[in-house]
């Protein structure tokens, strides 16, 4: 669980990045607002699309191989569109790193899933705090990279990934032994599958993902504009981020003994209130009102994982 863990991080330090890329380079490049927004949708797009297909390949073929090489896909896309020249090369590296990145996410939750026996959503819980660290720590070593070398100090983001690329590869026969048997697997019943509650699933989810990726974008940008620096508004976002990485390690657990929609349902209605505190108070209460927020809009994601 460790690499997959580690993978996770690495993975997602490279989805949680380019927000603090976006404030550097919309003045570069002469961004508007809307650009902006579409260099988040695009990897948005690429690694939310991809990942199907490669579940489709996983369940099918085996696909471990995905691991390692998404992780790595992902630093690099993410590392090099530090440097992009103009706004096409950047769409599309930002769209190769979200590409890697969805590559990742279908195999490691599958091995994960291997790893965590009964307890389900306590082990998904586990592999999602590698991902929501990850988120938390992208913008913080992008901005501190920046700040030390400029633009070109982006390209340290691909090292933490390729570092995890090269541990998930040397544990690759550690990790397929976890794979069960096929006909152990097989035994006993088996429950039907439910479109319908997927679909109703899949469309919280989305939603929540309005509002995650919504505040992963322009909290930073907005930050700016209210007239602080770069750092300081990659910083709450960095908060905001490792608060929902704390909301996780009580999330699983609490899915576990409570039950999984109770978990779901009341951590989505306290992050109504929330945002709105932040939007319309500001100040330290906001401020604490967006970090909250962050807590309860993550933790539930390992858990979707699980009810899904």
């Amino acid at each position: 669980m460790a690499s997959l863990s580690l993978g996770h991080l690495a993975s997602d330090l490279a989805q949680g990045a380019p927000p603090a890329l976006l404030v550097y380079l919309k003045p570069k490049l002469g961004l508007s607002y809307t650009e902006t927004a579409a260099v988040i949708l695009s990897a948005t797009l690429s690694s939310s699309l991809a990942q199907p297909a490669f579940g489709l390949l996983s369940d099918r073929r085996g696909a471990r191989w995905l691991l390692a090489s998404g992780v790595a896909l992902g630093g690099l896309g993410v590392a090099f569109a530090a440097i992009s020249p103009n706004y096409p090369v950047l769409l599309v590296l930002i769209f190769l790193s979200g590409l890697g990145i969805g590559a990742f996410h279908p195999e490691g939750a599958k091995f994960a899933g291997f790893a965590s026996g009964e307890r389900r959503a306590t082990g998904m819980a586990l592999f999602s705090i590698g991902g929501n660290a990850g988120f938390a720590l992208g913008p913080l070593l992008a901005s501190a990279a920046i700040a030390a070398w400029g633009l070109g100090g982006g390209l340290v983001l691909a090292l933490p990934c390729l570092a995890a690329a090269a541990v998930l590869a040397v544990e690759g026969r550690q990790l397929e032994r976890m794979v069960p048997d096929r006909d152990e697997s097989n035994r006993g019943p088996v429950d039907a599958d439910r479109p319908g509650a997927l679909a109703v699933l899949v469309t919280i989810a989305t939603l929540r993902s309005v509002a995650y990726f919504g505040l992963f974008t322009f909290v930073p940008l907005w930050e700016v504009a209210k007239g602080n620096s770069p750092g300081e508004g990659t910083r709450l976002l960095t908060y905001l981020l490792g608060a929902g990485a704390v909301g996780t390690v009580f999330a699983g657990p609490l899915a576990d003994r409570l039950g999984r929609r109770p978990v779901v349902f009341v951590s989505l209605l306290a992050t109504i209130p929330l945002i709105f505190v932040y939007v319309l108070v500001g100040g330290a209460v906001g401020t604490a009102a967006a970090i909250l927020s962050g807590a309860t809009i993550v933790s539930t994601f390992g858990v979707t994982v699980v009810m899904s």
